[in-house]
């Protein structure tokens, strides 16, 4: 991994806003990385304890099985409400493209 690749998804992460989540793709997709959903857990596990790692989930809007009850916790005081112990991605995360969560200058980055 390029140092340059994980400073870009860390500052996909901390640019989410609160009552906002993204899937964990689409935090890859929107450092330049699509397809790389797996570094971007591997970013938050090794070095993500200064961000917002919470808002983070399964594309399904699943919490990370080990830190589940804290993340949902989380999740919920910033208003965002789980149900069945998921996250409706679409009215927290997919549906709002802010380009201010890109970390780089792509036009695909909607």
């Amino acid at each position: 991994m390029e140092a340059d690749d994980f400073e870009r998804v860390r500052g996909v992460i901390a640019a989410i806003p609160a009552g906002s989540v993204l899937a964990y793709g689409e935090v890859a997709a929107r450092a330049g990385l699509p397809g790389r959903a797996r570094l971007v857990g591997r970013i938050l596990a090794e070095d993500g304890d200064d961000l917002p790692w919470h808002r983070v989930l399964r594309a399904d809007g699943s919490p990370a099985p080990h830190l589940a009850t804290e993340q949902l916790a989380r999740l919920r005081t910033e208003g965002v409400l789980a149900e069945g112990g998921r996250v409706r991605m679409r009215p927290h995360g997919r549906a709002t493209h802010d380009r201010g969560l890109c970390a780089y200058d792509d036009r695909d980055c909607r």
